[in-house]
């Protein structure tokens, strides 16, 4: 596609069917997902990861360094592995110690910079680091598949097949910090370098490399080479908890960007006229993937679980009659699939939008948010007043004076420094509340305007509490999709589904629950290896580990 040439498209699903909560927390990842669009960048430059220093023992504890070029810089990942006591081992973030930890580090690191981060890195937030630390990051073994595949590869055996597929890593990361976290460099620092300007690429491509490091660790302690097809499929799981929720609410404008570049590609894909039997054979092979995909998908929670159950068998149902002939085949598709499950739909968007990556994947770059939360100020509070009906009817609707309307509260650990969830007529700390309760504010702005037009100044002067609310309004009469549109204090508010949304965002796939506030996840599975970056690398959306 070029540059000057806007393709046609289909309108756009509207904000209020798109920002609701239950549909935001059954998205899929896409091929606008930060993972695929940095790896994709990477393999148009060729880049080629070194291993310059390798200081492991036998039993695989020391440390070692991965550099890389990338957009004209050079990145090292700094990685320590140690030797974690079974009772330390935890994926909670009160955890103090970890089985790896991880450094990305701006250029290559010299003998005294790796002591440093040596050990700076696995005390984490306990230490300090430098603007040189780009990203920080922790991570534990799956003990039960990294023993395994150790003890196979010492025998002279390839790993078990189903427990690969059952689990999928050999580590889990526990938390991947960015933008200054405990000195580490500012997001403004490397924000206009190439191939780092999108939202977390930085920390898409730690990720990426831990998982290239775990490959190694293994090897190197079993004493033998994995399979590449079994190794392709080893990605990186990670726990996410509340930590990661508040961040959509926090950044409206980024999460507009997100959302409005997902839901233009969905409406430019629909809005092709015909398919060629090339590509319709395509799709029905990226359809049948995903069937096989979700037959690979378990998880121990039992009400998961079923979901997923009932997902397979709708998603044959869609299958048994899909086709992608005819005229807008694509928007018949997902015509088709709203008859069933948010599921079924976010899993079809995924799907419809996959292989059209010349339609689609120069949205990339507009996902980021280089100005921040900034728009025109409206003239009044009637032009507010107005906006609010436009744009924040779903706000107006809730009691958020009755108990279920209002029954928790966001705050922030005190111990951790990280976002949490309280419920309100039960526990403690409701005073310390968060105000991330945008809908409650909204309510609560519109019944204070006066019935005649003022300048907002002068509304501001004389209530002052509603200037958040009053920002949020202008916003969101230029950013449709900046705002979730449901009650977020709610007693039937499910973080899990801010998490999901956000995790597909990021590439994530295998969603684990284990409550309705933090999952594990599964990054980098099917993802192409450091020397298998070439222009087919980017074909790895909801792998399947083939047979």
């Amino acid at each position: 596609m070029k540059d000057d040439v806007i393709p046609p498209q289909m309108p756009l699903r509207p904000p209020d069917e798109v920002m609701r909560l239950a549909r935001m927390g059954s998205m899929f990842p896409t091929r606008l997902s930060f993972l695929r669009s940095m790896i994709r960048r990477l393999a148009q430059e060729n880049a080629h990861v070194a291993r310059p220093v390798w200081n492991m023992d036998a039993d695989g504890f020391g440390h070692a360094v991965y550099s890389l070029r990338f957009g004209g810089h050079v990145y090292s990942l700094v990685a320590i592995s140690t030797d974690l006591p079974p009772e330390l081992r935890t994926d909670r973030v009160i955890a103090t110690a970890w089985d790896s930890a991880y450094v990305l580090y701006d250029g290559v690191p010299d003998e005294a910079e790796i002591a440093r981060i040596a050990a700076a890195a696995p005390k984490q937030e306990a230490a300090r680091f430098t603007e040189r630390d780009l990203v920080l990051s922790r991570a534990n073994k799956s003990v039960r598949l990294f023993a395994h595949v150790v003890q196979a590869l010492q025998d002279g055996q390839q790993p078990d097949e189903k427990m690969i597929r059952d689990v999928g890593y050999l580590m889990r990361t526990t938390a991947v910090y960015g933008n200054g976290k405990f000195g580490i460099a500012d997001r403004a620092l490397i924000a206009d370098r190439p191939g780092l300007e999108g939202p977390f690429a930085a920390e898409m491509l730690t990720v990426w490399l831990i998982r290239h490091f775990t490959h190694d660790l293994v090897e190197h302690v079993g004493g033998a080479k994995l399979d590449p097809r079994i190794k392709r499929h080893l990605g990186i799981g990670n726990s996410t908890g509340l930590g990661m929720a508040p961040f959509l609410v926090t950044h409206p404008v980024l999460l507009n960007n997100w959302m409005m570049a997902r839901e233009t590609a969905l409406a430019r894909v629909r809005a092709i006229e015909t398919l060629s039997p090339a590509q319709q054979d395509r799709l029905m092979q990226l359809a049948i993937r995903a069937a096989r995909h979700l037959a690979e998908w378990d998880v121990p929670d039992p009400e998961h679980q079923a979901r997923i159950v009932t997902l397979r068998a709708d998603w044959q149902s869609v299958l048994s009659d899909l086709k992608f002939d005819g005229t807008h085949p694509l928007d018949k598709a997902m015509e088709q699939a709203a008859r069933f499950s948010f599921d079924v739909q976010e899993l079809m968007a995924a799907l419809v939008i996959e292989p059209f990556g010349d339609l689609v994947d120069g949205l990339c770059g507009c996902m980021a948010d280089p100005q921040g939360p900034f728009c025109p100020p409206l003239t009044g509070t009637t032009a507010l007043q107005d906006s609010i009906r436009s744009h924040f009817n779903w706000a107006l609707v809730p009691d958020y004076d009755a108990d279920t309307g209002c029954g928790q509260f966001w705050y922030v650990s005190e111990a951790k420094q990280e976002p949490r969830l309280g419920l309100r007529f039960s526990e403690p700390g409701a005073e310390l509340e968060s105000p991330l309760d945008i809908g409650r504010q909204i309510k609560a702005l519109q019944m204070a305007l006066p019935d005649e037009d003022q300048p907002i100044s002068t509304f501001l002067s004389d209530h002052p509490q509603h200037a958040m609310a009053v920002e949020r309004v202008q916003l969101g009469a230029v950013h449709p999709y900046a705002e979730i549109r449901d009650n977020l204090i709610a007693t039937s508010c499910l973080p899990i589904d801010m998490l999901r949304c956000k995790l597909s965002f990021f590439g994530a796939s295998k969603f684990d629950p284990k409550s309705d506030r933090w999952t594990r996840i599964t990054l980098c599975q099917g993802a192409p290896l450091a020397h298998e970056l070439n222009a087919s690398a980017d074909d790895w959306w909801l792998p399947v580990f083939a047979p």
